[in-house]
C-alpha cells in the first residue's frame, strides 16, 4: 500500500532496520550482562583471575558492527538521494517561513496560509525565511528541510492520498514556535486547479487584512487590543505611543508616515515594552499600494 507521500516507503523501510537493529543489540547486550553477573560472580569466582584477550572475538565484534552501520547507511542513502532529485516537471511553490507563520506562494501569485497541492503531481517548495532558522517538518510526507535565512534550500514530494496532514516548525524559532502551524491539503487535479484560479477571500473581509493575514503580521499583532509579541493594531491610530529610537524614550503619533516607517524599518521605532530585531523590514514583501490597505485597515481599528 502507497503511503502519503512517495517518500513513505523508502523512510519506513529504513526506520525499521535501523530499529530492528538497535532492539537485537539492545536484547543481545543486555542478555550477556546478565550472564556475566551470574557467571562471573564473587560466589563462583571468590580468586579474580586475569583472562587473555582473544583475536577472533576482537575481529568479529569489529567487523559485524561495521557492516551493520554500512547496512544502515546504504538504506538511508537509498531513502535521502531521491529527495534531492527533482523532477523537471515539479510544480513550484516558494514556501515562506517567518516567526510565526507560514506562507505559500504559487506559480501565477496566488498566496495561501495553507499548502494547496495536487493529487500524484510532484511539487518543489522553494524554501525562504524572513527572519531566523525554521525547518518545515510534514510528518505524513516524511519529509523535513531546513528554511536558513539567506540560503537557497529546496524540497519536493508527489502526494499520493487525497486528504490534509500536519504541517509544523521544526525548528525552535522563538516565543510562538509551537504557534507555527498550518495544513497541507491534497485535492484531486481538477479541484485543485479550480481552487487556484478562484479568489479565496470572503466578499466581506477588508483588503488590508487579507495582506495582514498573508504576511503572518496577525501572528504577532493582535486585532482585538491583546498585547503579543509586538503591540496590538486595535484603536493606535491617531494616538500617542512611547517609543525607543536609538535608545532615546520618546513620543511620537501614529499616523500614516510612522506605520510606513514601521513596516519598512521595524527596528528604527521600537514601541517602549516590547523587544527589538524580532520583525524583518518588509520593503522587498510589501508593494506600495498593500501598505495603504493595511494604512486604511488599522484607521477603522478602534
Amino acid at each position: 500500500m502507497s503511503g502519503a507521500s512517495n517518500f513513505v516507503q523508502g523512510v519506513d523501510l529504513t526506520f525499521i532496520i535501523i530499529l530492528g537493529i538497535s532492539v537485537f543489540f539492545l536484547v543481545g547486550i543486555t542478555a550477556v550482562m546478565i550472564y556475566f553477573v551470574f557467571r562471573y560472580s564473587r560466589k563462583r569466582n571468590p580468586k579474580a583471575t586475569n583472562i587473555e584477550g582473544n583475536t577472533k572475538l576482537e575481529i568479529i565484534w569489529t567487523v559485524i558492527p561495521l557492516i551493520l552501520v554500512l547496512i544502515m547507511f546504504y538504506f538511508g542513502w537509498l531513502g535521502y538521494r531521491p529527495m534531492r532529485q527533482v523532477p523537471k516537471d515539479a510544480i513550484p511553490v516558494k514556501a515562506i517561513g517567518m516567526m510565526w507563520s507560514w506562507s505559500f506562494e504559487y506559480p501565477n501569485g496566488k498566496k495561501s496560509s495553507e499548502l494547496i497541492v495536487p493529487l500524484n503531481k510532484p511539487v518543489k517548495l522553494d524554501l525562504v525565511s524572513l527572519d531566523v532558522l525554521h525547518s518545515l517538518y510534514i510528518p505524513a510526507f516524511r519529509i523535513k528541510e531546513d528554511v536558513v535565512p539567506g540560503k537557497n534550500n529546496y524540497m519536493w514530494f508527489t502526494a499520493q492520498i487525497e486528504g490534509e496532514y500536519d504541517l509544523f516548525c521544526a525548528e525552535y524559532c522563538g516565543d510562538r514556535h509551537s504557534y507555527m502551524l498550518s495544513k497541507v491539503k491534497v485535492l484531486s487535479v481538477a479541484e485543485y486547479e479550480k481552487w487556484l484560479v478562484q479568489t479565496d477571500i470572503p466578499a466581506d473581509e477588508h483588503p488590508g487584512l487579507t495582506v495582514l493575514k498573508q504576511n503572518g503580521c496577525i501572528a504577532c499583532h493582535s486585532l482585538d487590543g491583546s498585547k503579543i509579541v509586538g503591540p496590538s493594531f486595535k484603536g493606535i491610530y491617531g494616538h500617542e505611543v512611547e517609543v525607543i529610537t536609538d535608545g532615546q524614550e520618546r513620543t511620537v503619533m501614529v499616523d500614516d508616515e510612522y506605520i510606513i516607517k514601521s513596516i519598512y524599518e521595524p527596528n528604527a521605532d521600537v514601541v517602549k515594552g516590547f523587544n527589538p530585531g524580532l520583525m524583518i523590514s518588509y520593503k522587498q514583501q510589501l508593494k506600495e499600494e498593500d501598505v495603504k490597505k493595511v494604512i486604511e485597515y488599522i484607521k477603522g481599528l478602534k
